[in-house]
């Protein structure tokens, strides 16, 4: 599942529960995760439902508007998708992490005729999310259950343009995700010319987004870490996107990238990711 930003809800029943107004809050007890997932309505954005797990925020939607993606990190993700064909251009996307499937729904809004495959470990989460908030009428993606180790393992060689792992954050992460085996997988499966993005969630000092960003950068010929500018120095948490691409890292993507937001930017690459990639102290 998608790693979102912590918030505060509450898992009722199974079903549907009534809720302000005269939405029915949907939710579903979740075996795997051992825990309620359900579905709200934003009450500042209309036709925006926000999913939560265990009371905890993981992935927002805006049904009426797709190509709108409301979580900071996502836009940094989101952005990267932009460049990595001419606008418009259908790519091959993985999503390792499906979550509500917010970012399935913006490459079909952005890019139509993508072929995606999405995976989730929790085959109930996807269920419900599938039931509560349907694609976009079009939309081709194959949804697979089961662990994002395995289903990187039978996808050949160069299959996608942008490969998205959003799935862990800090460094409870299950281990045989977070090594240099799935990560050269990662690549592997990656186009020559495409995007490896690896979402980090973290607190200070950010020492497991560190050492993930230095995993990538020995395996990979070009790595650029995103996020806010103020979490550079390590004193704060939040997400930390890694990009790894098997070509070389593009000059004009760092200035659309910090152009592109969410701002305060920060985009490191060569000896400013140098620096962020070292243990701290």
């Amino acid at each position: 599942m998608s790693s979102g930003p912590a918030g505060q809800t509450e898992g009722l029943a199974d079903g549907h529960a009534e809720g302000d107004g005269e939405f029915e809050v949907p939710t579903r007890w979740l075996p795997g995760t051992g825990a309620y997932a359900e579905i709200d309505e934003d009450a500042f954005i209309e036709g925006a439902l926000i999913l939560s797990i265990g009371g905890a925020q993981q992935s927002h939607v805006d049904m009426l508007h797709p190509g709108r993606v409301f979580y900071e990190y996502l836009q940094r993700i989101a952005n990267v998708i932009d460049l990595a064909a001419p606008a418009g251009t259908p790519l091959r996307v993985l999503h390792l992490g499906a979550g509500a499937l917010t970012l399935v729904r913006y490459v079909q809004a952005t890019r139509p005729g993508s072929r995606q495959v999405a995976v989730d470990l929790e085959s109930e989460l996807i269920d419900f999310v599938l039931d509560a908030m349907p694609l976009p009428e079009g939309t081709s993606c194959e949804i697979i259950a089961g662990d994002a180790a395995d289903a990187v393992l039978e996808q050949p060689d160069a299959a996608f343009d942008v490969v998205v792992l959003d799935i862990f954050a800090g460094a409870d992460a299950p281990a045989h995700l977070t090594g240099p085996d799935f990560a050269a997988h990662l690549l592997r499966v990656c186009a020559e010319d495409g995007v490896v993005l690896v979402n980090v969630g973290d607190d200070p000092p950010l020492a497991f987004a560190r050492a993930q960003s230095r995993q990538l950068s020995s395996l990979a010929p070009a790595t650029a870490v995103l996020t806010e500018a103020a979490m550079v120095g390590g004193g704060q948490a939040g997400n930390v996107i890694v990009a790894a691409r098997r070509a070389a890292w593009p000059a004009g993507w760092t200035r659309a990238l910090l152009a592109a937001g969410p701002h305060p930017a920060a985009v490191l690459t060569g000896p400013d990711l140098a620096r962020f990639e070292q243990p701290p102290a």
